[in-house]
């Protein structure tokens, strides 16, 4: 199976630069949106279904802002909207689709730009920690994908030492990233198969900044330690601009 998890900043506005097109070539069995910014009446379900997917999404309460969904060839068991968290759930960042033996969660943490919105987020991210652990009890074989606004590690990063007091990459964040994947016992998929420096997610529109691949690794997909026998694959789809984030695949046999 193939899955891409993708923050296509603003799901109508992809749709313009043959995103459908994009997504038939690329042929994912699962795919993880995030950043939709828009509501189910403004989203092209039906394109989708023609292509072959069943599409969930969980928007924001306010229009043209956050949003995720899951679009998936195979039909799920069940899909949750939210977390059960008003102020999460209002601002549409979490979906999970169950399928046979796995689920499948579609995230969009936060992004920080003043104070008031870095506690927003390290509480998002203290709340989605225990929401995870508490939700392996009862679903162990996860797949966790989305935008998670922070690069974990320096190789992360394009610059390190300059960008260390920035959100995103603050050492408080990184922290939380390294016990979110140790407390909920999960893999880091992209870096189980490559260690390379230089490989990012995302770019400023700013100062030629893909160009110069001056990027961050902000869009993961992590897996339980469970499915790590099960993981075959896992790349960077930095060719597809529809959005300032690029795609991130992975493959597994279940």
């Amino acid at each position: 199976m193939k899955l891409i998890t993708y923050n296509v900043n603003g799901i109508r506005a992809a749709f313009t630069k043959d995103f459908l097109g994009w997504l038939k070539t690329a042929d994912p069995d699962i795919i993880c949106i995030q950043e939709s910014k828009a509501g189910n009446d403004q989203i092209d379900i039906e394109s989708l279904e023609k292509a072959g997917y069943h599409s969930y999404w969980h928007s924001a309460v306010k229009k043209g802002y956050s949003g995720v969904g899951i679009a998936s060839k195979i039909k799920p068991n069940y899909v949750e909207y939210g977390c059960g968290i008003e102020s999460y759930d209002n601002e549409g960042r979490i979906i999970r689709a169950d399928f046979d033996g796995f689920s499948v969660i579609s995230v969009y943490v936060p992004s920080a730009s003043n104070i008031e919105r870095l506690e927003f987020k390290m509480q998002f991210c203290h709340d989605f920690l225990e929401y995870i652990k508490n939700l392996k009890k009862e679903i162990p074989n996860l797949i966790i994908s989305g935008d998670f606004n922070i690069c974990h590690q320096a190789i992360d990063i394009h610059n390190p030492v300059g960008l260390k007091n920035t959100s995103g990459f603050l050492p408080m964040e990184r922290e939380w990233m390294t016990n979110f994947i140790e407390e909920c016992e999960l893999i880091d998929t992209f870096r189980l198969f490559n260690n390379e420096p230089d490989n990012y997610t995302w770019w400023s529109y700013r100062q030629n900044a893909r160009a110069n691949n001056k990027g961050w690794r902000l869009d993961y997909n992590f897996a339980s330690y469970s499915l790590k026998d099960k993981l075959s694959r896992a790349v960077i789809l930095k060719e597809a601009v529809h959005s300032d984030h690029c795609p991130a695949l992975i493959e597994f046999n279940l």
